[in-house]
């Protein structure tokens, strides 16, 4: 295509040029329940913006002093469609799942739960834990295996080099020479945590069919020349190879996230993730029904739990919200 019929609007870089192309997105604060709630800073999704590859969900939260929040605790819930990603800084929270896992979440380690057609998990915090800090984040299965069974796994990271003053640890997908072995069922993603030494910048080669998002997790940073706050995400599109990356003084630490965009309609009302208004409010019926909240229904008679079993002694699980009065549109 000659330079004459180029769209203006669109960025033509070369091999090596970061795109300047980026987009903040500003962070929401969400209390998570209880008079005493800890909060979450959302930026992810958004209402002009619902995917960066197939990640659909981004929440940040802590440091926090758990004597004065009470730490997590988010009893027994359902996730259809999707697979959530538990990252730490601080603290460690008790995972449990109606898959059969129970499991550890400690700083530096991943815990990957791929709810996909159905499972049921609770998140709490350890009673030794003094401070909190982490990200919560979901990504949204393909429609080839939404429906495949539930799966766990855990990955440690080994931290790797990045650039003069940058550290990173891959937990899914590819950087800097690094490669995390854990399967996703989502092909073509990336997640990364980053540390930057004070004032240390870094050129990141990344795969120009992704795009990009990059949390400010601590600290101010630059991701290609745009300045970012804390808390925020910057959202780099498709077609650069390459990401600069710079802190500030006291330093940084940024969540890298990546993919292929995913290509699909989506609809995301509380934690399921489906393809229209119908499959959501089936979801919520028969998660309702199968904890006890509300009688089942004669459509359900005949179908295979989704949900699972849970093991005794637990907290009691939490019901499903109303759905809204609107029907519900598919985003992507």
């Amino acid at each position: 295509m000659s330079n004459e019929e180029r769209d203006p609007s669109v960025q033509v870089l070369e091999p090596g040029e970061p795109c300047t192309d980026v987009e903040i997105l500003s962070p929401r604060e969400v209390p998570l329940g209880g008079p005493r709630a800890m909060s979450v800073w959302r930026t992810l999704p958004q209402r002009r913006r619902s995917l960066i590859g197939a990640w659909c969900f981004v929440d940040a939260y802590g440091p926090d002093d758990v004597s004065a929040t009470g730490g997590m605790f988010v009893p027994r819930h359902p996730h259809t469609g999707l697979a959530t990603v538990s990252w730490l800084f601080a603290g460690e929270i008790d995972h449990l799942d109606s898959g059969g896992n129970a499991a550890s979440v400690r700083p530096g380690e991943l815990n990957l739960m791929i709810a996909g057609r159905g499972i049921t998990h609770q998140e709490i915090s350890t009673p030794d834990t003094r401070a909190l800090h982490g990200v919560q984040l979901w990504y949204a299965l393909p429609e080839e295996t939404r429906f495949s069974e539930n799966q766990f796994a855990h990955f440690s990271p080994e931290p790797v080099s990045a650039g003069p003053g940058v550290t990173a640890r891959v937990f899914i997908g590819s950087l800097a020479g690094a490669s995390s072995p854990v399967e996703t069922r989502t092909p073509d993603l990336l997640g990364a945590e980053l540390v930057l030494a004070p004032g240390s910048s870094a050129r990141l080669t990344v795969r120009a069919d992704f795009e990009h998002g990059l949390l400010a997790e601590t600290g101010d940073i630059r991701v290609n020349g745009t300045t970012t706050a804390h808390r925020e995400l910057a959202y780099v599109p498709t077609g650069a190879d390459a990401l600069d990356l710079s802190a500030g003084p006291s330093g940084a630490r940024v969540v890298l996230l990546g993919g292929v965009p995913l290509g699909e309609q989506i609809v995301m009302w509380w934690n399921f993730v489906g393809r229209g208004h119908d499959e959501i409010a089936e979801f919520r019926r028969r998660y309702q029904a199968e904890l006890g909240f509300e009688p089942a229904h004669p459509d359900d008679a005949e179908k295979r739990p989704l949900f699972g079993d849970f093991p005794e002694g637990q907290p009691a699980p939490l019901p499903a919200p109303a759905l809204p009065n609107a029907q519900l549109r598919p985003r992507g």
